[in-house]
Order: C-alpha cells, then sequence, then structure tokens
C-alpha cells in the first residue's frame, strides 16, 4: 500500500506533501532530521493522508494536491 500525506509543522506554520510506502516510518525519519527539506520544522504532525494500490497513483495525488497547495481545494483536504 502507497500513502500519499501532509504533514504540518506549527513551528514554522508551513506544510510538506508527500508519497510513501510505510508513512509510519517516514514521519519518524522527518522527525528526526533525516529530510533535509524538512528538518527546519521539526515537529512535524500528520494531519491527511490517502491510501492506493500503486506508488504510480500515489505520485500522482502529491502532484495534484502540490498543485493546488494553498488554495480552497487544499484548505478543505487538511480540514478533514
Amino acid at each position: 500500500m502507497y500513502n500519499t500525506y501532509i504533514l504540518k509543522s506549527d513551528r514554522i506554520d508551513r506544510y510538506y506533501i508527500g508519497s510513501t510506502e510505510d508513512l509510519k516510518k517516514r514521519i519518524k525519519e522527518h522527525n528526526k532530521g533525516e529530510v533535509r527539506s524538512t528538518k527546519s520544522g521539526i515537529p512535524w504532525k500528520l494531519v491527511y493522508y490517502e491510501s492506493f494500490l500503486s506508488r504510480n497513483k500515489a505520485y500522482k495525488r502529491e502532484r495534484q494536491i502540490k498543485s493546488y497547495k494553498g488554495g480552497e481545494a487544499f484548505k478543505k483536504l487538511i480540514k478533514k
């Protein structure tokens, strides 16, 4: 199972969107500072995720969410 996810850092008031096969492991990596692009925002909390059967579908969804980040569609996702 593959996941597309959104993390939020209250410390820097930013969101991070990604996809992974192992969601729990990936969140731990973000919060340990092992991911360069999210190191400055530790701690990160999971605010949204979706699961897919293929890596390709998860990646396509990640790209779609990134394309409307900050817009109304993005706001609806994180309010769920």
